[in-house]
């Protein structure tokens, strides 16, 4: 808005300022008291002269009138000046909204076990759909990928690239890993190293297996610990209803008892739904207030108008010989 738009003094705009100096704006009423109060005084002290009508007599009374108008605006530009003095502002407030992601590392187990249908198609197909819908559900968390049969491997790093991710883990399958076996341990040693340097305050594996430890070098309990030694939580899921369903193995790995058995789809379902309500991501607000004054407007306005008071001074307007 231009400082001469008349739009300054819509009252819908007036009603939306914020004052800086409010109580000053107490001081208004005064002004139009103290016009009154000058007019009587110089009507008092005038010596009238009292004459006949004449004609333009009409004329002279729009004289008389036209005479008020400096004043009046002198009396305006007064109360344009403490509304600049009290400071009218907006303020804009905007917030914006941090995410504090989590780390998490999905485990995977792809040895041949997990070809058996007690799960529909498959355990592992079954496993991979859920994986898919949970990380759809996250947001700006940093996942990673691990697979383990006999041996493990990191097949993604952390990242926030869900699509890539997702083709990770579409493209798995049993076979990626030549040595039969479970390493459980290995794949948490796997995990582990890929979030031992992070900087996030939640870090997560949630590893997926049909099948007790047998294979590999390292006590899957050992590695839970120094799992947890770097403040990695474990979550572990047992796919499966045959009796190779793995049982204390998984449950002793698991971090405060974060240990979920899936005989079927919609336990495991159930399983990832729960895991994603616990790990909820952090929100941080941060409010940010712009302020803007605006008593420069007002105050421009009030030194016009104190001009063309001055201006009108010399016209007809004002009678200079009674100054």
């Amino acid at each position: 808005m231009e400082w001469l738009s008349l739009q300054w003094f819509d009252w819908n705009w007036i009603r939306n300022l914020r004052w800086e100096y409010p109580q000053l704006l107490y001081l208004l009423p005064a002004v139009p008291v103290l016009f009154l109060l000058r007019s009587a005084l110089h009507q008092r002290d005038k010596q009238y002269i009292k004459i006949s009508s004449l004609p333009g007599s009409h004329f002279m009374n729009w004289v008389t009138l036209l005479r008020l108008v400096p004043p009046v605006l002198y009396a305006a530009a007064l109360a344009l000046g403490i509304v600049a003095v009290a400071r009218p502002q907006t303020v804009t407030s905007q917030v914006d909204r941090f995410s504090e992601g989590i780390d998490i590392v999905l485990a995977i187990d792809i040895s041949e076990s997990m070809l058996e249908r007690d799960l529909l198609p498959d355990r592992l197909t079954a496993a991979k759909g859920v994986a898919r819908r949970f990380i759809e559900n996250r947001v700006q968390d940093r996942i990673g990928l691990v697979i383990f049969a006999g041996e493990a491997f990191s097949l993604c790093p952390l990242t926030t690239d869900y699509e890539l991710l997702n083709q990770y883990i579409e493209d798995l399958r049993t076979g990626m890993i030549q040595e039969a076996g479970t390493a459980i341990g290995s794949a948490i040693a796997v995990a582990t190293n890929r979030m031992r340097d992070s900087k996030s305050n939640s870090k997560v594996i949630i590893l997926l297996s049909d099948g007790d430890n047998t294979s590999g070098n390292l006590d899957p309990y050992t590695m839970s610990r120094l799992a947890e030694a770097y403040g990695i939580r474990i979550y572990s899921i047992a796919v499966g209803r045959s009796a190779e369903a793995p049982g204390d193995g998984l449950q002793r790995i698991a971090s405060e008892n974060q240990y979920y058995r899936a005989t079927d789809n919609s336990a495991l379902e159930k399983v990832f739904s729960q895991i994603n309500q616990l790990e909820k991501v952090k929100y941080r607000d941060s409010v940010y207030s712009e302020v803007k004054d605006f008593y420069r407007v007002y105050l421009m306005w009030a030194i016009v108008l104190v001009i063309i008071s001055l201006g009108l001074k010399s016209t007809f307007m004002s009678n200079v010989l009674e100054d």
